[in-house]
């Protein structure tokens, strides 16, 4: 035969005893995390606001647009069909004056070898000396009406050469505004960021640590079970059965048995008593 023995493991007495300050503990915490006052994490900003570079850069940006305008309207008037009128020299019709001056004068000092070629020629005073005189004034003329168009085209090419140089440097000084405008929006926006990347990585920190605070007393108990946990699991604990087989008779058992069935027999098998 086989008996089933049933054993029913505890673990030790200071194990129990922490576990159940274990729970009173948690208790606690759980009883202060309950109470503890959340505004210091929920009622505070912990997004970085835009910094004030960044708002530098917009304002100069917003500042900026159409600043270009002015160089292009100066542009088209340079391109407009009077627009060479602006660079003319305001000296030119003085030289203009002064050149037909020196040009009179020069052509005046041509008549006195006209007479001595009359005179050489025997024509002096004749209609010969009219004609050459008339041929020479009128070639004079030609040549005076000739050098003034010349000064003024020279004048005309000239303020026009400039006008065409003022489009350009207006459309570069236009193109250039935007171009500075925009690297100082780029600068203030770049030092803007960095500044503000900085001011979130701080708030983040901060609000970490009031998270970390808030919840201090539910991590230790959290650790403290942990490490209850682990105590216990090194202990066997719970209900076992095992079964085994019993001892044999003994041997008061063995001889009672053997007597018993010797007794039987005889009965069995002894001859009947008369009376």
């Amino acid at each position: 035969m086989a008996e089933t023995i049933t054993q029913i493991n505890q673990p030790p007495e200071f194990i129990e005893a922490a576990g159940k300050t274990y729970l009173t503990d948690l208790q606690k915490a759980v009883g202060q995390f309950k109470g503890a006052d959340l505004s210091q994490v929920m009622g505070q900003q912990f997004v970085a606001g835009q910094d004030p570079l960044q708002a530098q850069a917009q304002t100069t940006a917003l500042a900026g647009i159409g600043g270009y305008k002015p160089f292009l309207t100066s542009a088209a008037a340079s391109a407009g069909p009077t627009g060479y009128q602006q660079f003319m020299s305001p000296y030119q019709q003085d030289i203009i004056d002064t050149t037909l001056q020196q040009f009179d004068v020069q052509a005046q000092k041509g008549l006195p070898q006209l007479a001595a070629q009359a005179i050489n020629a025997g024509a002096f005073g004749g209609g010969r000396e009219g004609v050459q005189r008339a041929e020479y004034q009128q070639a004079s003329d030609r040549n005076r009406a000739a050098l003034q168009a010349q000064l003024l085209q020279q004048g005309f090419t000239q303020a026009q050469s400039l006008a065409q140089q003022n489009i350009a440097n207006q459309l570069n000084l236009g193109q250039a505004q935007q171009g500075f405008l925009g690297q100082d929006v780029g600068a203030l926006s770049t030092l803007g960021g960095i500044n503000q990347a900085q001011a979130q990585q701080q708030l983040s920190a901060q609000q970490q640590l009031l998270q970390a605070q808030l919840n201090q007393p539910l991590t230790a108990a959290q650790q403290y079970g942990s490490g209850i946990a682990s105590l216990i699991s090194g202990y066997p604990g719970g209900t076992s059965q095992t079964v085994q087989p019993t001892s044999g008779p003994s041997n008061v058992q063995t001889g009672i048995s053997a007597g018993a069935t010797l007794a039987g027999l005889y009965r069995a098998f002894r001859p009947p008593t008369t009376v």
